[in-house]
């Protein structure tokens, strides 16, 4: 006989249990409607992921029970729900639910606490494997950070398990994907089982889940590959041969080739669709510069949400060319969005005349630079304010790092879509973008980045060529690289000790700035915690 399970590749937002519980039972029963004996969820889908401290709330996990209870009576069929749950101390379990109850549950052997987790915080870890039997099938339940191990997979095997079925809410970050399906490989290999691999998908703050669930034989091939940050209800038969079950997967859709571009892109998207849905926002706004950086921000935020929902601000100064302004608006029209203009002339000159007495006889410096940039975050949060758009900001992580931006000023905002892009990124997706459809200028492309604040300015006036910067940075963030290593690789010692003492002094700037997506391995945030007052150097 063909067992057939469904895979919840789906969105679970945190803290919004009826809804996951409502969604959980749809899912159900359109599992149950193609012939499926079981529907799988991601971990912790009751409740979402991660739920953080409002596992710290009594209440919140009194809803969690009152949904688990009455999701066993709106389900179509059997269903392994991902969920908090409370016995004397808290696990991170998985209950198989039945209409009749729970017949089986497993609890996660291996919690996480590094990068973005901490789950150590919150819950304890469990001993041994869960083995449940369905169907005449032995599933072995394995959560996340399980399958990582292979204890957890090989006590399944000695249990006796035919299969093993890994529920997660795994992020993304570049070059996760290969890596995950290397160990889900390794565990297949190890005990001989075929593997089932379910993933979260959407945004949730900071993170953003891709998906991409997975099929692996028992000996360790990739059976199938679900499309990444795409919602599917995935079907899977399982079926006896002479060596073990074999996993069939059922009319999957088409994985489209993503080049590295490609999935940057649609994490970036994805990420900023789901940010602004989820905070009760409908529509968005930014400044447009006339740059690269507003100009990639821009195609993200319609590609996100559409053009009807996002209105570009043109926001001129005495510094800023012409080709700002017409590229500008250039790319407004190209996308069908709603533009205005509200030149900071006017706040900017108010601005100088109220200071004069008290700047006499002090050269024009940073100061007035940085009072362009504030005007014009007070004009685009009082849009934000006025018409209920939350605005998007607009600086990358080159900027991010070294401090390059204005507090009060392009750091005001909401949401920063590409707040983890390097600013050589930033270019290579505004290249792929424009492949699919020409909506970004090539003029802006081609143009030096400048902030426009004097006259005559280019980023490299204050900072290295930004592939300079950007491998720098890489090494020195992501990889915790000394400063001699980054030396010894080719770059000048002067340079290395400006850049690493920038990205050091500029935390406090950091820590005031919007959320944005990861999606580097180490971005600024949860997976970077340095103090803002700190003697190192």
């Amino acid at each position: 006989m063909t067992f057939r399970i469904a895979l919840a590749q789906h969105d679970f937002p945190v803290g919004d249990v009826p809804g996951n519980r409502a969604r959980i039972a749809e899912l159900s029963h359109a599992a149950n409607a193609r012939g499926a004996h079981l529907l799988v969820t991601p971990e912790l889908a009751l409740s979402g992921y991660p739920p953080e401290d409002l596992l710290f709330r009594p209440g919140f996990l009194a809803r969690l029970n009152e949904a688990r209870a009455a999701l066993v009576g709106d389900i179509a069929c059997d269903v392994l729900l991902g969920h908090p749950e409370r016995d004397t101390v808290l696990y991170n379990t998985a209950s198989w639910l039945t209409a009749e109850g729970s017949v089986g549950r497993a609890r996660k052997q291996r919690l996480p606490n590094y990068t973005v987790f901490d789950e150590k915080r919150y819950f304890t870890e469990s001993r041994g494997s869960a083995v449940i039997d369905r169907g005449g099938i032995r599933f072995g339940v394995l959560i996340c950070e399980d399958a990582w191990f292979p204890e957890p997979a090989l006590d399944a095997k000695v249990q006796g398990a035919d299969v093993l079925l890994v529920l997660n809410a795994s992020p993304y970050h570049q070059g996760k994907t290969p890596e995950r399906e290397r160990v889900l490989q390794q565990r297949a290999v190890e005990t001989g089982l075929p593997l089932i691999y379910v993933n979260l998908i959407g945004g949730q703050d900071d993170l953003v889940f891709d998906g991409a669930s997975v099929l692996v034989s028992g000996g360790g091939a990739i059976v199938a590959r679900a499309p990444a940050f795409e919602e599917h209800l995935l079907l899977v038969d399982l079926d006896r041969g002479s060596s073990g079950l074999e996993l069939r997967a059922v009319e999957w859709p088409a994985l489209p080739a993503l080049r590295h571009e490609a999935e940057v892109y649609a994490a970036l998207v994805r990420a900023t669709a789901d940010y602004v849905r989820k905070n009760r926002f409908e529509r968005v706004l930014l400044g447009l510069s006339g740059g690269i950086d507003s100009a990639l921000t821009l195609a993200i935020a319609v590609d996100a949400l559409g053009a009807n929902n996002v209105l570009g601000v043109l926001m001129p100064s005495r510094y800023t060319a012409e080709l700002s302004n017409r590229e500008a608006a250039a790319q407004a029209a190209a996308q069908g969005v709603e533009a205005i203009t509200l030149p900071i002339e006017a706040p900017f000159q108010a601005f100088l005349d109220t200071l004069a007495p008290t700047f006499d006889g002090r050269p024009s410096d940073v100061t007035e630079e940085n009072l362009q940039s504030r005007c014009r975050g007070v004009l685009l949060m009082a849009l934000s304010n006025k018409f209920g758009r939350l605005l998007l900001t607009t600086g990358n992580k080159s900027e991010m790092a070294v401090g390059y931006a204005t507090i009060y000023g392009d750091m005001c905002g909401g949401f920063a879509p590409i707040k983890d892009v390097y600013k050589t990124e930033v270019y290579a997706l505004a290249r792929y973008r424009n492949e699919r459809s020409p909506v970004i200028p090539e003029a802006v492309i081609a143009r030096p980045p400048s902030a426009e604040l004097r006259e005559n300015q280019t980023d490299q006036d204050s900072l290295p060529p930004y592939a300079v910067l950007d491998d720098i940075l890489r090494r020195f963030i992501e990889r915790d690289e000394p400063r001699s290593a980054i030396v010894a690789a080719g770059h000048e010692r002067s340079v290395v000790e400006r850049v690493a003492a920038l990205v050091l002094r500029n935390e406090y700037k950091r820590r005031q700035s919007a959320p944005g997506p990861r999606i580097t391995a180490r971005s600024f945030g949860r997976d970077r915690r340095f103090p803002i007052s700190s003697g190192y150097r």
